[in-house]
C-alpha cells in the first residue's frame, strides 16, 4: 500500500491566486451559460468551465477542501441534471407539440427590463449540471485510484 503524499505547505501563492481566479472563472462560466441562446455558449461549455474552476481548487488545495466548500455527490448532480433536461424536453408533449419544442416569451422583469425567457434555458441548466457532475465524478475517480 502506498503512503499518501504529504501536501506541500508552501503553496501560498497558488492558493491565494486560486481563490481570486476561481471567482473570475465562475463569472465567465455564468456569462457563457446565459450567452448561449444568442451567441456560442450554453450549458455544455458553461459546465466545462465550471468544472475547470473546481479542478483548479482541487489542484491548489485538496479533495477534502473541495468537499468542504461544495459538499455535493456529483453523481446526484448528474442525475438531477438529466431529470431537468428530460423533463424540459418532454414537457412539450403535455401541450400536444413535438418533443423538444421550446417555448419563449418576453417579460418585464425588475432591474432587467424587457427580457426574453426560454424553456431552452432550463434544458441548458440540465446539461450544465450533467457536464459538471460527470466531469467531477471522472476527475475524483481518477484522483482517488491508486
Amino acid at each position: 500500500m502506498k503512503k499518501p503524499m504529504k501536501k506541500n505547505t508552501n503553496d501560498v501563492i497558488l492558493e491565494s491566486a486560486t481563490t481570486f481566479i476561481t471567482f473570475i472563472i465562475f463569472l465567465f462560466a455564468v456569462y457563457l451559460f446565459f450567452a448561449g441562446h444568442y451567441t456560442p455558449g450554453g450549458g455544455f461549455i458553461g459546465g466545462l468551465v465550471t468544472a475547470s474552476a473546481l479542478v483548479l481548487i482541487l489542484l491548489a488545495f485538496d479533495i477534502k477542501t473541495l468537499r468542504q466548500i461544495l459538499p455535493f455527490d456529483y453523481k446526484m448532480v448528474t442525475a438531477v441534471g438529466m431529470l431537468i433536461a428530460v423533463l424540459t424536453a418532454s414537457g412539450a408533449l403535455l401541450f400536444n407539440v413535438p418533443f423538444f419544442t421550446h417555448a419563449h416569451g418576453y417579460f418585464d422583469l425588475p432591474l432587467f427590463g424587457k427580457t426574453s425567457l426560454h424553456t431552452a434555458m432550463l434544458f441548458d441548466l440540465g446539461v450544465y449540471f450533467v457536464v459538471v457532475g460527470v466531469t467531477m465524478t471522472i476527475i475524483q475517480t481518477i484522483g482517488e485510484s491508486d
